[in-house]
């Protein structure tokens, strides 16, 4: 047994020579590849075949999961010898946002923290950060309203998608259920394990707070405080995982978009998200959605919010499944140009990978 356990730790010392050569020596391809790119260091197309590729060829017995987040690592750390990427997502540490964030960029991008959505926009657009990562919708809860106010004005391109899997779980500084005095958590964090609370905890009183890290970050200072947050803020602030998975939808899921000053090209499975308006007469509305009918385009999202323009006027946020350069999604956009009172492209992307 100690001579087969001996050869096998010896094998996998071999292995491993061998992989970190294999990983520098993509390394030194990714840097020669940088040398001979002409603007944009990242592109999302390129990353998502690769990532699809992965998944593809894994033999097992990793999942595939498991091996396209190792492989994400891999390229961020090798895009990061180009120029690490800064990425801008709503703050502090330790949310769901910059778990997003994370899961799309790997961990060698450069975290940048902001206060509001707001933020995230203006300092992908001044520059200040490389890319942004925003929420815009939920699957218990819906959308997520200023982001889709701030698409409508923006001049920044959807570059990326991320969908997240929220797991909420009950976290205190001191384990066990005695003598707590409050339970703090973002509102939207409550009202996803609304049921669960109600049935273990219902006489604790629960308090909204502006994040789910400022929630585990109030926790950590006080022993008598409950928090509902993810793993991220969990492990940021030494937390203990009292009940995990206490959200009430078991599939809860986040999808946050990524933004930058430049949307993808084509990477074979792509969405196109757009913004436009109707004119106000009869029928316009059932118009604009003819030319998708028409030339076969499938619509994934369809979403009204009032207009900046004027009372009582409606602009609608359309993902449509494909990319806006393949021939029959750009023979509809054609067609819709012609036929709606206003009509933004938002971006082009690829379907999120991971």
């Amino acid at each position: 047994m100690a001579e087969d356990l001996q050869q096998l730790r010896a094998a996998i010392d071999a292995l491993d020579v061998e992989i970190l050569k294999l990983i520098n020596q993509r390394a030194a391809h990714a840097q020669t590849i940088g040398r001979l790119k002409n603007g944009t260091v990242y592109r999302p197309e390129r990353e998502a075949q690769v990532l699809r590729r992965i998944k593809e060829l894994n033999p097992g017995p990793l999942a595939d999961e498991t091996a396209a987040r190792l492989f994400r690592e891999i390229m961020s750390a090798c895009l990061a010898l180009e120029k690490p990427l800064s990425v801008a997502f709503l703050g502090p540490l330790g949310t769901f946002s910059q778990a997003a964030a994370q899961k799309h960029f790997g961990h060698a991008a450069v975290p940048m923290p902001c206060a509001s959505i707001d933020e995230v926009f203006r300092d992908v657009a001044s520059g200040n950060a490389d890319y942004g990562v925003v929420p815009v919708e939920n699957s218990t809860e819906g959308a997520i309203n200023r982001t889709l106010d701030l698409l409508q004005d923006t001049p920044l391109k959807i570059c990326g998608e991320v969908a997240l899997r929220i797991h909420q779980h009950l976290l205190r500084k001191v384990p066990g259920l005695d003598d707590v005095a409050v339970l703090y958590s973002h509102s939207q964090s409550l009202a996803q394990c609304h049921e669960w609370l109600n049935s273990n905890l219902a006489k604790v009183p629960c308090v909204p707070v502006a994040s789910n890290a400022e929630a585990a970050r109030l926790a950590a200072a006080d022993p008598a405080a409950l928090a509902i947050a993810g793993d991220a803020a969990a492990e940021l602030y030494d937390l203990h995982r009292l009940v995990e998975n206490i959200e009430d939808e078991p599939n809860n899921t986040t999808r946050f978009l990524v933004i930058g000053k430049h949307d993808a090209t084509p990477s074979g499975q792509d969405k196109t998200s757009l913004l436009m308006s109707a004119h106000n007469r009869p029928g316009a509305v059932v118009e604009l959605l003819q030319p998708l009918a028409r030339h076969g385009v499938s619509m994934t999202k369809f979403e009204s919010r009032p207009a900046r323009s004027g009372l009582w006027e409606y602009v609608f946020f359309i993902d449509l499944e494909g990319h806006r350069d393949e021939p029959q999604v750009a023979a509809a956009l054609a067609e819709l140009q012609d036929k709606a009172a206003f009509l933004k492209i938002l971006g082009a992307y690829p379907v999120g990978v991971l």
